[in-house]
């Protein structure tokens, strides 16, 4: 049995009473901050940022995409084949291939694009709190880094 609530009048009553408990006598809880199921990140975005997180201290290498070694985008396409998803081999094909979401949408196995005006030159696989999993550079290892520009775009793989 469901009960049939007169929603003008409830308002008209509710005057200052929040929109939560609206929302509530409603059926739909949206806390501020809540993530509804539809934003909740894909499985296959959590699988490749585990995967990228497993090659901690694999070395860079250009043009390497694993299983040992990794280039900046060589990690991406490395942690999404093992996920599940094919993506093309460079950064730039890979910003041109997912779907663009703003900074505020982020989340954790989207793809951070590091930019200087329209060209794309590294990605990484965004973990939360600001920080990315990468393959920075010659002589360097795959490791977890604080985003140091704000001259970044983000990417989420369909």
């Amino acid at each position: 049995m469901t009960a049939q609530v007169h929603i003008p009048s409830l308002l008209s009553r509710a005057g200052a009473v929040s929109a939560l408990t609206l929302a509530a006598v409603g059926g739909t809880m949206l806390a501020p901050g809540a993530v509804t199921e539809a934003q909740a990140a894909p499985a296959h975005a959590a699988k490749a940022l585990n995967i990228a997180a497993s090659k901690k201290g694999a070395p860079y290498r250009y043009g390497a995409t694993g299983p040992s070694r990794f280039d900046c985008s060589g990690l991406i396409v490395y942690s999404y084949k093992k996920a599940g998803k094919s993506l093309p081999r460079t950064a730039q094909q890979q910003y041109n291939k997912t779907r663009h979401i703003g900074a505020s949408s982020r989340q954790k196995g989207d793809l951070v694009f590091f930019h200087s005006g329209s060209r794309v030159y590294h990605v990484g696989i965004y973990a939360g709190n600001n920080k990315i999993w990468h393959s920075p550079k010659s002589g360097d290892v795959v490791k977890l880094a604080r985003i140091w520009t704000s001259s970044v775009w983000y990417g989420r793989v369909r």
